[in-house]
């Protein structure tokens, strides 16, 4: 009888761990939620004509912090003249860590 209630709470929290996995690890954003955060950010400032974003995250370092990152860009005209920006962005928060302007 004991046997079978050890084996009984060993699925169980089988079970649970299984389910709770997802709970507990952390999730990356999609590459669509990090541009659509960009794009949101510039057109506070401005209409924007294009944009882009690579889906393939890769590593950014800044002074002595490192973030796996998506790099996404922006055009828009500004005084008739065109503005390129180059945007990356934190794979698990989807903060905005560094933005060049492409000359």
């Amino acid at each position: 009888m004991k046997a079978r209630y050890f084996l009984l709470g060993l699925g169980i929290g089988i079970v649970g761990t299984y389910f709770m996995k997802d709970q507990i690890m952390p999730h990356n954003i999609s590459s669509d939620k990090a541009l659509e955060i960009v794009k949101k950010a510039f057109k506070e400032k401005g209409p924007i004509d294009g944009s882009w974003i690579y889906t393939v995250p890769e590593t950014f370092s800044n002074e002595h912090l490192s973030y796996d990152v998506y790099k996404a860009g922006i055009s828009r005209s500004v005084d008739h003249h065109l503005e390129q920006y180059e945007a990356f962005v934190d794979t698990k928060t989807g903060t905005i860590v560094h933005v060049d302007r492409i000359h």
